[in-house]
């Protein structure tokens, strides 16, 4: 008999996403979101991170956390099919899935070899909640783990698009230029559920410390309003 296999978290990330609603459905799909990796107090051992700072990405091991109560199905609705199209959940990157484990390509901005916490990872591009535990990181080898000639099944044949964001001056200069940009980009990939995006509504999301509350007139997405969520 196999014996079971035991792991436990590494490290968690931090980052502008308190829940899971409107984190982007891949990583890198907005490279200027930034997260911070902090490990565990066993780990914080710089001599852990030596070479590292010679690499551009690494690759996240994590866990889907906030669905550890969820279970699975070995069908599921893709976001990419519109939520009406069912498939394997092995030939999808849904979140449900038996082990709850997430795979995420970042990009690492910089690493800080001593701060109170330890080291820390600054990445950009991440899909990950604030807070999510992760297993392990390896470094990403362009040789090794870019395939120019993959082909990436019903996601080649679904047209990407993006919707219009209308993102007005007074809520940008309260987010700052940066901030607003960032969100713009996730925005424009739509963080409406598939089941609710025709829905007459206005839609709420936390961001970066924000209640980010929006509507959407067939393509184009208006932020109507903006509130710091302590206010709420």
């Amino acid at each position: 008999m196999t014996e079971k296999l035991e792991i436990e978290p590494i490290a968690h990330i931090h980052t502008d996403f308190p829940s899971k609603f409107g984190i982007p459905r891949q990583s890198g799909v907005v490279p200027s979101l930034r997260g911070r990796i902090v490990f565990c107090p066993k780990y914080r051992n710089a001599d852990a991170l030596r070479g590292l700072e010679g690499f551009s990405h690494l690759w996240l091991i994590w866990q889907f956390s906030a669905n550890q109560q969820s279970g699975w199905q070995p069908m599921v609705r893709p976001p990419r099919l519109g939520g009406n199209r069912q498939v394997g959940v092995f030939a999808s990157r849904s979140p449900f899935r038996p082990n709850g484990l997430g795979l995420s390509a970042v990009e690492i901005e910089r690493i800080e070899s001593e701060t109170p916490q330890g080291p820390v990872i600054h990445v950009l591009g991440a899909d990950l909640m604030d807070g999510t535990p992760i297993f392990d990181i390896k470094p990403y080898v362009a040789y090794a783990d870019s395939i120019s000639q993959a082909r990436s099944g019903f996601v080649d044949d679904v047209e990407f698009s993006h919707l219009d964001v209308i993102l007005p001056d007074s809520f940008r200069q309260k987010l700052g230029d940066e901030l607003a940009e960032t969100l713009i980009g996730v925005l424009q990939n739509d963080p409406r559920p598939p089941v609710q995006a025709g829905a007459d509504k206005t839609f709420g999301m936390p961001f970066a410390g924000y209640d980010v509350r929006f509507r959407v007139d067939g393509t184009t997405l208006t932020v109507v309003d903006l509130v710091k969520l302590t206010d709420v």
